[in-house]
């Protein structure tokens, strides 16, 4: 007979069957805002029924299996031979299958495809973050393969196909395929120009064999890769397949599997090439030119990844305190409680906004909103990354002790939180990328000043923050070391101004006091008192 002690009472109940994407007023509104009227009602469907499946205890029990038991690494099978194959979890695979099937690697050729794409990355990333990494890479290869016409024509149905078909076999006999990237290297790092992998071309026109390394190469079980190496010509980019045509295995030796600090689902690899099959994407000398595209779309998806980590910790911190009770009273009514709920709101509304005004400018395709991204997108990818990790941190904190241990949920999401500011470049190389394009572009500088301004004369914070901005960029002095405070204002600006123009008035007004008028400590939980906080805490609330 089991002793009773205690009854337990003042506990949260889960958040669980709940919709993440309904339940996400800032997301809901964005999608309506940004999609076509005829398109808006079917993206809604779409939208909240991934959102139910993410936020269904089903899909968060796949997330904690997948991380509980992550990938291993089998370099041989039981004869001796060599197969280099990464055995997962099966609740992985039931991830990524949901994932493709709801279009997540489908954004180039639909109406409002990116838009629609990235707020189901958003609302599918808070079940599980891990497997996000091949969705977007898989994603990020279609504008980088339209590079070569011939390539993008037999490759780009695979890639944003609906189906997904685990397992090693031709790229033909699949109906839809995965892809990876491999730049890093040992001796490099972001620096892809040192890379000394080696591309020898072969009769055909096209054709090479490679041999080198790559250091960091996610998910090695994808059907295919772009990576570079030196032609003769210089660094160019190459698609490789891990099965060949007719079925041979490509030479891809897995090293190792990295022991990573969180994405402990996700295999990121160490990889030789002995004599490896590619083709040539684009001319040779071009790789960094030809890869770009890749990179600068997975930039965005660090954006959004990080903005669905923001959006999970938020929620699970307010529904704790809309439940738990403490000195009297439930945590959520508690002023002090209510500033750092508010605070903590704000951050995540921002980058989920500014994350799908980003998507749009891509469903756009103007050459103002392509000078716009050439800008905004690296500011947004080293701003709201970096905002990642103490957002979720304070979120962790509200939960107490309770938020320290695994079954919340929360220490999972904060190991995963540095991950988008690290990859595809980390802070430093963002900022960098930000100068070359205002001393090279400046038709983006016009974009960007065009956009920001857009909300001029509503608030007279933003409006001296622009001043600010506008003052810091007339001055090159200096500029490089001064790299990062520039481009975390101009990141801050556009949110401002986005805000300003679509978000409630209590929203913006709060950010613009906090973030752009300087009446802010160094702390979250330190807004104006006077500010409508409750409000802003209601708003981001989920609905369960």
């Amino acid at each position: 007979m089991a002793a009773t002690t205690h009854t337990v009472t003042n506990q949260a109940p889960p958040l669980v069957g709940y919709d993440v994407f309904l339940s996400d007023r800032a997301l809901a509104e964005g999608v309506e805002r940004h999609l076509a009227p005829e398109i808006a009602a079917e993206a809604r469907d779409e939208l909240s029924g991934l959102g139910r499946t993410a936020g269904s205890a089903q899909a968060q029990e796949w997330g904690v299996l997948a991380n509980e038991n992550p990938p291993k690494l089998r370099t041989h099978d039981r004869y001796g031979n060599r197969i280099d194959e990464v055995d997962f979890h099966p609740s992985w695979h039931r991830l990524l299958g949901h994932a493709v099937g709801a279009g997540l690697t489908d954004a180039w050729g639909r109406p409002g495809g990116h838009v629609r794409r990235a707020a189901g990355f958003l609302v599918w990333t808070q079940a599980e973050a891990g497997h996000g990494c091949p969705l977007s890479m898989t994603h990020a290869a279609v504008p980088a393969l339209r590079a070569d016409p011939a390539l993008a024509a037999e490759w780009e149905p695979r890639l944003t196909s609906h189906v997904y078909e685990e397992g090693l076999r031709p790229a033909g006999d699949k109906a839809g395929v995965l892809f990876g990237m491999g730049m890093t290297e040992k001796q490099g790092g972001s620096d892809v120009r040192a890379n000394t992998t080696q591309a020898r071309p072969l009769g055909d026109a096209g054709e090479y064999l490679l041999t080198g390394h790559k250091w960091f190469c996610s998910a090695p079980m994808c059907d295919g890769f772009l990576v570079l190496a030196q032609a003769p010509g210089g660094l160019t980019c190459f698609l490789v397949p891990r099965v060949l045509d007719d079925g041979t295995r490509n030479t891809f030796r897995i090293q190792r599997l990295k022991d990573k600090l969180g994405n402990r689902s996700n295999a990121s690899s160490e990889v030789e090439f002995d004599e490896t099959w590619a083709r040539r994407v684009g001319d040779e000398g071009r790789g960094v030119r030809t890869i770009i595209e890749m990179v600068a779309a997975t930039r965005l998806d660090c954006v959004v990844g990080s903005a669905a980590l923001m959006r999970q910790g938020v929620t699970q911190a307010i529904h704790h305190a809309a439940y738990r009770s403490a000195f009297g009273g439930v945590l959520i009514e508690k002023p002090l409680m209510r500033n750092v709920l508010a605070d903590l709101a704000l951050e995540s509304e921002a980058a989920t906004t500014l994350a799908l005004r980003l998507a749009a400018a891509n469903d756009s395709g103007t050459e103002e909103e392509r000078a716009l991204l050439r800008l905004a997108v690296p500011a947004a990818k080293y701003w709201v990354t970096k905002r990642c990790t103490p957002v979720v941190a304070e979120a962790l904190e509200c939960l107490g002790g309770n938020g320290y241990v695994e079954e919340s949920g929360l220490p999972r999401l904060l190991r995963e939180s540095p991950l988008n500011s690290i990859w595809e470049g980390s802070g430093n190389v963002q900022a960098l990328d930000v100068l070359r394009a205002l001393q090279r572009e400046p038709h983006a500088l016009d974009a960007f000043l065009q956009e920001v301004g857009r909300a001029r004369g509503a608030d007279h914070r933003l409006d001296g923050a622009i001043k600010n901005l506008l003052t810091e960029l007339a001055d090159l002095d200096g500029i490089e070391a001064r790299a990062r405070r520039l481009v975390e204002r101009m990141a801050l600006v556009l949110q401002g101004s986005l805000l300003v123009r679509w978000a409630p008035s209590e929203v913006a007004d709060a950010f613009c006091a906090s973030r752009l008028g300087g009446d802010w400590g160094t702390a979250f939980g330190t807004l104006p008192h006077t500010l409508d906080l409750g409000a802003v805490v209601e708003r981001a609330r989920a609905q369960v």
